[in-house]
Parts: C-alpha cells; structure tokens; sequence
C-alpha cells in the first residue's frame, strides 16, 4: 500500500471507530442529544453573527473586516478550549496499528492530515457565513468575502495543530500549562503593559484588525502568514508525536523500591471503608495519570477561586452563581466523571466479594465529598470581604455533595473503559468520544443554574439558597439508597462491564 491508500484506509477505520466502540450503544442515543446540544450552539453562532454584523454597520471607525478579525484572538481562545472536550491527538489514536506492518510515520501523518480535514474545523462559519453575507459581501464584494472566510479558515486549523502541540505536551508534564499561557500573554501584551485601560484594549484590537485591513487592500500578505504559521505548527505537531509514539513503545518498566509505604492509621477505624478511602489516596498518590488530574483540578480550583475572591470579573448574579457552582464541581467533572475507569485495570478482583464495589463507591464518595473543604476554604475570602454570603457558600457546597455527585455517580453504571494509570499516548480507547459522559458533564454543570435563578427570581436569595441547602442535604441523607441502586443496575450489567473493561485494557 502506498501512502495514500494508508490514509484512506486509515481515514475509513476513524469514521468506523465508534460503531467498533465498546460503548457504541450508550453513546448512540447520547450522541442523537449531543447533535442536538450542537444545533443550539450553531444557533447561538448565528445570533452572534447577527449582533457583530449589526454593530459592524452601525460604526463608523471600524469597517466589517476589521471588527470581525480584531475579535480573532477571543475565537481562537475559545477554540483552542472547546478542543480539550472533543479532540484526540494524533498519538492517541495510534495502538491498534502498533503491531500492524504500517509504518508508524505514515500512521501520524495520516491521522495529522485527518485531523485538518475534521468537521470540527467548520463549526466558526455559521457565524462567519452569516456575518459575510450581512456586512461584508455588499460593502467590499464576493470575493472580499471570500477571502476573509479563507484566512479565518487557516488560522483555525493552525489552531488545531496548537492545540495537539499543547494538549500532548501536557499530558507529557502538567508545567507545559506555562507554554500557551506566555503565548497567550504575549498575544494580550498591549493590554498588559497599559494595565488593562482602554487604549490597551485599543492597541490590542488595532493590532489584530490590520488583518481585515490588509484583504480590504487585496494585499495576500495575511494568507501566507497563516498558512506559514499552519505548515510550521503542522510539521512541529508530527515530529512530536512521532517522538511520543517512539518513547512509549521503548519504554522499559521501572521497578522502585519504596523506602517507607505511605499509612493512613485513622482511616483504619473505618474498616472496609476506610481501606478503600486509602485505596483512593494511594491510587491518586503513586499513578501518574490519576495523580496528573488531581492537580490539574486543584490548579483549576486554586486559580478561579482566587479570580472570584480577588477580582471584580465576576460579580453579577449570573456570573456569581455559575463560578460558585463551577468551582465546587470541578473535582467531580475530572475524576468522579471516570469513575470505576481506574478501577477497570483490577476489576476481576472486586467482583471477587460481594457488594465490595458498593463499599468502594461509598468510599469514594465520601472521599470527594471531604475534599470540597478545599474550594470552600479557598473562596472563603468572598464572604469577608462582603461580595457572598456563607448561607450561599454553604448551601452551593451541600448541594453539590448531594444532587450534583448524584448525577456524576450514575457513570458508575455505564463507565466500562479502562483508563491506565500510567500509560499516557497508546491507550486503546480515548474517553473524549464517550458522548454520555460529555452529556452528564453538562447536565451537572448547567441544569442547577436555571433552577437556582428562577428561584432568586421568584422567592428572592435567602429562600433560594434554603431550599439548595434542603435539596443537597436530602441527597446526601439519601445517598446509602441511591449508592445501593447504582450498584445494583451495575450489577445487573456485570458481563457488560467485564467485557468492556478487559477490552479496552
């Protein structure tokens, strides 16, 4: 096979992944109800189009082109973000082809290739389409248009390449984070040296509509920039992950011997279930990946809380219950999300005894639920300074323990793909196409806001944080009952779950 036929063929496997995927049935109603949540992104594009082209004509110091490229750098941003959710790098695709007779090279081609021709890559032009049509195409003509749609285009694909460079350099070492946030800073670097005021705000917006202004001018120097910044970003991105492929085949196993064992003596009063709390903090202690994700939430944590605390930037009633909510949820979004996954490379011995998966589960939650001291004590400084109140605090953090961990543990019964412990680039199976995750992720995240809003609304802020607090403590007196029904659907789906998770090991 040449190598065009390597990457037609391996184009055709990709597209046939997920009908493969164990969890192809769970996903397959989750991503009907995922492709609707996009319909309402698209629809949310639009409108934003509608807005920027309103603006767009209505001004008379900034042209169409201009506006709609002095906005890149926020589109980009929240490109770069969204990928994180949906998007696999070139060598996490790679394992099932490891033993193949392919050559590894042509393999990371190929899924590099296929990774500038995803559909994802298209989503920005329902805003741009529209956009164009309503104040650009009638103002500079077709192909003025045109161009602007061409250039955008080439930047975000080159974002897609950053964001594989980012994304597996992260997963090598989380300290790679201080990469795209110099770049990034480097990118608002008019706005930081004039301390944010509105001249910054003015130069960085100046400096990024030149774009508009240069295709205004029917200069194409903007076009080589971005496909020069695109063949650059690509060819860096596939020598990376050719090397990662390359380290993880050759890794040699490392046997340490450990000078003392780690001991949670008070845990021991506890029984079964403090064995498994231990269990939890040694599993997240000594395993790269699972020790890898606590730190990224705890970083996550520490950092939004200090913006909520410290800052001004989040002081509406919206923005002031999304952050608190947010910030309580995110240990439970990164590593609840997967639960029984760790659990996945031993699995065969907790079936072993009856109902030890039910005292692990309970475990587990009480462990998670100890652990939102921490947000708690960290967005402490809100309620001295006046901008919350501890009733709120309080009642957001039970209402988490309780209904949010809720939703969150429900994975249990659907969760059967391993993640390893260890092992970073060739795992068999990324979670990122398990749609019924992405789902309850979501639902977690975004179903208490409405309700905690229409409360406020209508029964006013005391009464409302009153009722979170009844809700979270309801669930949280309830949680035995729940736990058992969990374990009880998971077994009730034993043979599925052992299949899949022996599968994806």
């Amino acid at each position: 096979m040449n190598r065009y036929q390597i990457f037609k063929e391996l184009r055709k496997h990709r597209k046939l992944a997920e009908k493969r995927a164990i969890n192809f049935e769970q996903n397959k109603m989750a991503k009907w109800l995922f492709w609707i949540l996009g319909l309402m992104v698209i629809g949310y594009l639009i409108f934003f189009a509608v807005i920027f082209a309103m603006i767009a004509n209505d001004s008379s110091s900034t042209t169409a082109l201009e506006l709609i490229f002095g906005m890149m750098p926020f589109v980009l941003l929240i490109d770069f973000l969204v990928r994180f959710m949906a998007q696999q790098t070139p060598a996490q695709l790679v394992k099932p082809y490891i033993l193949l007779p392919i050559p590894k090279n042509v393999c990371i081609d190929s899924f590099v290739l296929t990774s500038l021709f995803s559909t994802g890559n298209l989503v920005w032009f329902a805003m741009l389409i529209p956009y164009a049509l309503m104040s650009v195409v009638f103002s500079y003509g077709f192909w003025a248009a045109i161009g602007m749609l061409v250039c955008y285009y080439l930047f975000i694909l080159a974002n897609s390449q950053w964001y594989s460079i980012v994304r597996t350099l992260i997963t090598n070492s989380m300290r790679w984070w201080i990469l795209p946030i110099c770049v990034y800073a480097l990118m608002a670097l008019p706005v930081i040296i004039k301390g944010g005021s509105e001249k910054g705000w003015d130069s960085f917006f100046d400096f990024y509509s030149s774009i508009g202004t240069a295709i205004e001018q029917g200069s194409i120097l903007p076009y080589l920039i971005a496909l020069v910044l695109l063949l650059v970003l690509a060819f860096i991105n596939r020598h990376l992950q050719i090397i990662n492929v390359w380290r993880e085949i050759s890794r040699v196993e490392k046997t340490t011997h450990l000078k003392s064992v780690s001991r949670f003596a008070f845990l021991d009063q506890y029984g079964e279930i403090g064995q498994y709390i231990q269990l939890e903090i040694k599993t997240i202690m000594r395993n790269k990946n699972p020790r890898k994700g606590f730190i990224f939430a705890t970083a996550i944590v520490l950092m939004f809380s200090l913006l909520i605390s410290f800052t001004t930037a989040y002081d509406g009633q919206f923005m002031t219950n999304f952050w608190c909510i947010y910030n309580y949820a995110i240990y439970g979004a990164m590593m609840i999300l997967k639960v029984m996954c760790n659990e996945g490379n031993y699995i065969d011995c907790l079936m072993v005894r009856r109902e030890n998966i039910l005292k692990l589960l309970r475990a587990k939650y009480i462990f998670y639920s100890v652990l939102l001291f921490l947000p708690f004590l960290l967005m402490l400084p809100t309620v001295f300074s006046g901008k919350w109140s501890i009733l709120m605090l309080v009642s957001y953090g039970v209402f988490t323990a309780g209904f949010q961990y809720f939703l969150l543990f429900q994975m249990a019964v659907y969760n059967k793909q391993t993640v390893p412990l260890n092992t970073k680039f060739l795992s068999k199976n990324g979670m990122e196409n398990n749609y019924y995750q992405l789902l309850v992720e979501m639902a977690a995240f975004f179903l208490p806001l409405p309700l905690i809003m229409l409360m406020q609304a209508v029964l006013g802020n005391t009464v409302a944080y009153l009722t979170m607090l009844v809700i979270g403590i309801a669930f949280i007196a309830t949680s035995p009952m729940w736990m058992r029904n969990i374990y009880t659907r998971m077994m009730k789906r034993k043979y599925i779950l052992l299949e899949g998770f022996r599968a994806s090991r």
